[in-house]
């Protein structure tokens, strides 16, 4: 059972309905499952920031990631020295359910680490989330949302709304996605003037966007010499 379950969230159903429909068992058969799970610091539960009662899980060691997206299905192959041509069909794979995770949540660590100097105030909040924009019926999901702490006197600000891409390079239609976002942010709630929107990527930008970047201050790129500097 534990190792449905994290085959489940490897292979990118991170909600309990998700593993649930995955695994083939009902939602509260899960609760010790992941309860051990996370004791055991093999899996982390990670609120939605902008849902209440929402959250999703996240696998904490990327080779037990690897293991379960990749190895675990093809261990047949693997044992008859196979590897080359395993790895050949799997890449995909590897960069959407082991890398990119993994990647997003070194975003959300830098900007934990490091938010005080790149945002307008101190973080008191760092996660991911889904933003809903009823008048356009659509949902956007960001990787590196970052809150600060909540005022009593006005709304809680959004520092930061971030997107992370592992292996595309990004340009302006992955801003006018934030910014689509950031919207209805404020239609909730929240105090989105000064909201900085932070593309994080470790294939770098277009040269188109890292000129607006130049000359905005609510732009900002993040890329692997500043990840790992």
């Amino acid at each position: 059972m534990y190792h449905s379950v994290l085959a489940a969230i490897a292979a990118g159903n991170t909600t309990n309905g998700g593993i649930a429909s995955y695994t083939g068992r009902k939602s509260d058969q899960l609760t010790h499952p992941l309860n051990v799970l996370e004791d055991c610091a093999l899996v982390q539960r990670e609120p939605d920031l902008f849902r209440t009662g929402r959250s999703r899980y996240r696998i904490v060691e990327p080779l037990i990631t690897y293991y379960e997206a990749i190895m675990r299905k093809r261990w047949a192959e693997l044992e008859i020295d196979r590897a080359e041509q395993v790895w050949a069909s799997t890449k995909q794979t590897f960069s959407a359910q082991v890398v990119g995770p993994t990647f997003e949540a070194l975003c959300r660590d830098f900007a934990l680490e490091q938010g005080a100097a790149l945002f307008t105030d101190f973080p008191s909040e760092i996660g991911s989330g889904a933003v809903n924009d009823p008048a356009n019926r659509s949902r956007t999901q960001i990787d590196v949302a970052v809150l600060a702490a909540q005022d009593s006197a006005g709304p809680r600000r959004v520092l930061s709304l971030g997107e992370s891409k592992w292996g595309e390079v990004m340009g302006h239609h992955h801003v006018a996605r934030l910014a689509r976002a950031r919207d209805p942010l404020g239609h909730k709630g929240y105090h989105v003037e000064d909201t900085i929107l932070t593309c994080y990527s470790a294939a770098g930008f277009t040269p188109q966007l890292t000129a607006a970047a130049a000359t905005d201050d609510r732009i900002l790129l993040v890329g692997l010499d500043q990840l790992y500097s």
